[in-house]
């Protein structure tokens, strides 16, 4: 059982519109590296862990990046709030995001649709542990990336912060990696 604490993990308040920032972000939303592809690897591969630890572990990073997920969500929407349709065109957004209605659709900036093909579930915990820091530290470089994209001061805090917790995914990973391998 989960219980829902109804805020987000940290505050967006963005107040200026930026359509292109929004495209860029899509990709961290519903993109092969995206927070939604974390959630679902990581969720997956509690199964065959050898550890309770390990199982805890995979359940916390995995609901976390839900939790990003909203996070960016929540941007997305903050940034394209109130923008026209031909607004929206214009920015390059996909006729996905644009039929959406507004919508946050789970694609990425070329309105490819998110899929389960993006996930990798092996079975082994080493070979999982081994891809969770790839992924983890694809995630850092991108929110790197973006922060070198970002002018607003609000947008620069929610990817700091996005990027610190990947961070601190990849300490965890590695220190399960460790453990793992010394049984």
């Amino acid at each position: 059982m989960w219980i829902y604490e109804k805020r987000l993990q940290f505050p967006v308040n963005v107040k200026k519109r930026d359509l292109q920032m929004a495209k860029l972000i899509f990709d961290t939303l519903g993109g092969a590296s995206g927070e939604l592809s974390a959630s679902m690897e990581y969720l997956q591969q509690r199964y065959t862990m050898p550890t309770p630890e390990a199982i805890a572990l995979l359940t916390d990073i995995g609901t976390e990046e839900l939790g990003h997920l909203e996070m960016l969500s929540t941007l997305v929407y903050q940034l394209t709030a109130g923008a026209s349709t031909e607004e929206l065109k214009a920015a390059g957004f996909d006729t996905k995001y644009v039929e959406s209605g507004g919508g946050i659709a789970l694609v990425n900036p070329e309105g490819v649709p998110w899929s389960s093909t993006y996930i990798s579930v092996t079975g082994d915990p080493i070979a999982a542990m081994t891809s969770n820091l790839a992924a983890e530290e694809r995630a850092r470089a991108g929110y790197d990336a973006l922060l070198k994209l970002s002018t607003d001061p609000e947008v620069i805090k929610v990817l700091s912060f996005l990027r610190e917790r990947e961070v601190v995914h990849f300490q965890r990973f590695g220190e399960m990696l460790n453990q793992l391998n010394a049984m």
